[in-house]
């Protein structure tokens, strides 16, 4: 070996890597703890043992929920607050958000939320068959949420590689289902409220069964309409039908008027014959009633009682009659065809007394 080279290699007075061998032989004294200023090593063992046990101190947000992880494998679900773990790499946290409420559209996308929003057609995801085999334009969104519950977060987590695609997916084959179970007509007019809940309660139970660890919040149907080609001739059906209901319903209103009046006259008829019956057959049995008694009084004295019934007769007759009546002195005093009737101006008959 050269006589230029010896252990450990001697720098020369100008040489740049002198000054940075002096700062490295400094810093490796103080450590050892030859220094002036040296530190204690266990001081500092401490600090950093301290600092690592400390590491597993964690706080959980009140929307959200920690899932410890053990060599990547789930231990416990911790509720919102402050908890502890084994430090790295043993143990380490996850805390997603369980109270966000996420959305899917289906059918349109939105492009700008405005004001005044802008929105794009998706008609593949739009169109569908119906029961009757007819095709609609439905456009419908899904609003879900984490599953509450001791495995919820974790479902969402680890069962599912995309949990977000799986909902799209398992909410447009629902919809078409729900959709393929009614016709037409009842699609685009009363039905509406019922295909969003089928539709929700089978898109809970699809995501149920693979164990998503999602749920299901609401399923709002936002347009549901024919496709564009044919949306003027569904158009003219949707009004006809409505023209449809609407005579019946004035039909219906009509009936409701002149029915209860017809049967308001029947009872009123009813009644007044049933009393015009009750009163005929009151005044008959009156009228037998004061016979029976005439008869008796007869029996007792007929002369008086055949004069008597005689001149009452003749009460009620007379003054209805526009009669002169003379004595025979009078009688031969007038001209026979004297018009004496009309000297006397008739007198407007009189009710008879009862």
């Amino acid at each position: 070996m050269p006589d230029s080279y010896d252990f450990p290699p001697r720098r020369r007075p100008d040489d740049p890597l002198r000054e940075i061998q002096k700062i490295v032989d400094q810093v490796r004294d103080r450590f050892a703890g030859r220094g002036p200023s040296g530190l204690n090593p266990w001081l500092i063992i401490v600090i950093v043992a301290l600092v690592y046990v400390l590491s597993g101190v964690y706080i959980v947000a009140p929307d959200e929920r920690g899932i410890v992880l053990r060599f990547g494998r789930v231990v416990r679900e911790a509720d919102p607050g402050p908890g502890y773990h084994l430090p790295w790499p043993v143990e380490r946290v996850i805390k997603p958000s369980v109270t966000q409420i996420r959305k899917a559209e289906f059918g349109f996308r939105t492009v700008d939320i405005g004001p005044p929003a802008r929105y794009q057609d998706v008609d593949p995801e739009a169109l569908m068959l119906t029961g009757d085999e007819n095709i609609v334009k439905l456009q419908f969104i899904v609003q879900f949420k984490v599953k509450t519950g001791p495995t919820g977060t974790t479902d969402f987590l680890f069962n599912v590689r995309d949990p977000e695609n799986t909902v799209r997916d398992a909410a447009e084959a629902a919809m078409r289902e729900v959709l393929g179970r009614n016709d037409i007509d009842n699609a685009l007019t009363e039905g509406k409220e019922q295909v969003q809940q089928d539709a929700q309660a089978l898109l809970q139970r699809i995501l149920d069964q693979y164990q998503v660890g999602l749920e299901v919040v609401t399923v709002k149907l936002q347009d549901v309409g024919p496709p564009d080609k044919v949306s003027d001739a569904f158009k003219d059906v949707i009004s006809a039908q409505q023209d449809k209901e609407r005579l019946i319903n004035e039909a219906r209103g009509y009936a409701n008027d002149v029915v209860p009046k017809a049967r308001g006259q029947a009872a009123q008829l009813l009644n007044e014959a049933e009393a015009y019956s009750a009163a005929k057959v009151q005044d008959a049995t009156g009228a037998a009633q004061r016979f029976s008694a005439l008869r008796q009084e007869y029996e007792k004295a007929k002369d008086v009682t055949r004069l008597r019934l005689y001149l009452e007769t003749m009460e009620q007759i007379l003054p209805r009659m526009n009669k002169i009546i003379l004595d025979d002195v009078a009688g031969k005093q007038v001209v026979p065809y004297l018009p004496l009737d009309q000297v006397i101006k008739p007198k407007p008959a009189e009710a008879p007394k009862q």
